[in-house]
């Protein structure tokens, strides 16, 4: 199994990216998104769950999702995670269960930050989007996807999205193998990257 890593910005169109790169490779090839390994913290209110950062690399659960990525690539299945943003807490479908496949593809803006993972990767892509269109797209996608109101988004993005870019996210460009412009549907680098992929496939 080739494991592909797509890092970058809130916004940037790493699960755009993910989702046009795994339609171009085709059959045997599935997504999982960082996101859906954050810690729970069943213990606080929902008022406390609403304050965490949920920007910084702490708030995700590292070393489930290494374990889980190594099951996988030892050819047994997992669990399927899963995050309820309305109520800030994991809504995991232990009933569910994901195979291993030729191709994963793995998304978040702190894919890169353990050092462990990185090391499993055939691929890592940054996306390189300027930091205006990212929270752009952010608000868009909070209003209609997560129902959150401008303000909430507002607070939230000057108090840890940009501060954890700022010291975090911005310098995992350094670990990229490729770095990915213009966003998510970019159909060249798509395409380029889905052939590079299919002829690794066809020598192993």
């Amino acid at each position: 199994m080739l494991v592909i890593g797509i890092c970058g910005a809130s916004g940037s169109g790493k699960s755009t990216l993910a989702a046009e790169l795994g339609s171009a490779i085709g059959a045997g090839c599935m997504v999982i998104n960082h996101d859906c390994y954050y810690r729970d913290h069943p213990h606080l209110t929902f008022q406390e769950r609403a304050l965490l950062n949920y920007d910084e690399p702490g708030i995700f659960d590292h070393d489930l999702f290494l374990a889980d990525i190594k099951t996988l690539l030892a050819g047994r299945p997992i669990t399927r995670k899963d995050y309820d943003y309305t109520q800030h807490r994991r809504a995991d479908r232990e009933d569910e269960l994901i195979y291993p496949t030729d191709v994963l593809i793995i998304e978040g803006i702190h894919v890169f930050y353990d050092e462990r993972l990185c090391e499993l990767m055939f691929l890592k892509l940054y996306m390189s989007v300027e930091p205006d269109i990212c929270l752009l797209r952010r608000i868009t996608r909070d209003i209609n996807e997560r129902g959150r109101s401008i303000d909430n988004i507002s607070v939230q993005y000057l108090t840890t999205v940009k501060p954890m870019y700022d010291k975090h996210i911005r310098n995992y460009i350094n670990l990229a193998d490729v770095i990915v412009a213009h966003g998510g549907r970019n159909a060249r680098i798509v395409a380029i990257l889905a052939g590079y992929v299919r002829d690794e496939l066809s020598t192993r």
